[in-house]
């Protein structure tokens, strides 16, 4: 039965989707079937960032207006056997989507899948309890800035008051020169604010930024620094205990730490 994972976050703009899309990507390669769930209705970005936008043929308004049935939905990765994308829709509204109808999508697949991973819209209004209502995990994103912790601070209230007791953070677009000049938190702020087990640390890289314009998730460049990151964050995600990726300056890793 798939393991059934939301990412969230507390605000926009902190990088959620490209976490969910290349922690996706990075299991697929390394054997698990994975199907990727765009629970952020009315944006509707994930088939782009992994230039399927051409194969969305149904999505889930067809799904509710009976055009189609749920193995319909389903778009295979171009470069990736096994990941699968259920894109959003622009014209899907919230008012007519039943709150229990996610939890359909989600017992239909489970069977098929080892990993369900849901990518939630931010904030915590009606897509946020979409998305969250039929996980059993989460997976929260944060920046190192003070209103994106304050923010995710209270998802993780609300995340807990549903239930959902394994949570773990994931620090994107960390930049170590911002940590040194205190222009931003350090990590060991995030990590003592938040109390949550560090799932992941991903470096601020232009590249990134690339790849999602390509429409090619990051994991796919080998010569990517963030590559390693991602491929550290499912390891740990699967319970094996590995380092966090440092890239390599002398006192780094006491650096990005320090208050």
């Amino acid at each position: 039965m798939a393991r059934t994972i939301v990412v969230t976050s507390g605000k926009g703009g902190v990088g959620k989707s490209s976490i969910s899309v290349n922690l996706a990507v990075t299991l697929a390669m390394n054997d698990a079937k994975v199907c990727l769930i765009d629970a952020d209705f009315g944006l509707k970005n994930l088939d782009v960032m992994m230039g399927l936008e051409n194969r969305v043929i149904y999505d889930l308004k067809d799904v509710v207006d009976g055009r189609c049935n749920l193995d319909q939905v389903l778009i295979k990765d171009k470069r990736c056997p096994s990941l699968f994308l259920i894109p959003a829709c622009k014209s899907l509204k919230f008012a007519d989507f039943k709150l229990d109808y996610m939890q359909t999508v989600v017992d239909h697949f489970k069977h098929q899948f080892d990993y369900i991973i849901i990518d939630s819209p931010a904030g915590i209004e009606k897509g946020f309890e979409y998305a969250c209502g039929c996980a059993h995990e989460a997976i929260v994103v944060v920046n190192l800035d003070l209103s994106s912790i304050r923010d995710c601070d209270r998802v993780v209230g609300l995340l807990m008051k549903r239930g959902i007791m394994d949570i773990s953070l994931v620090v994107n677009r960390l930049n170590v020169d911002y940590i040194g000049t205190k222009t931003s938190l350090s990590l060991k702020d995030a990590t003592d604010i938040l109390s949550l087990p560090l799932l992941g640390i991903v470096y601020e890289d232009a590249g990134m930024i690339a790849a999602n314009n390509r429409g090619v998730p990051v994991y796919f460049d080998r010569e990517s620094p963030l590559r390693e990151c991602f491929m550290r964050m499912a390891r740990r995600l699967n319970g094996e205990n590995v380092a966090y990726v440092t890239p390599r300056k002398k006192g780094f890793f006491q650096k990005i730490f320090q208050k």
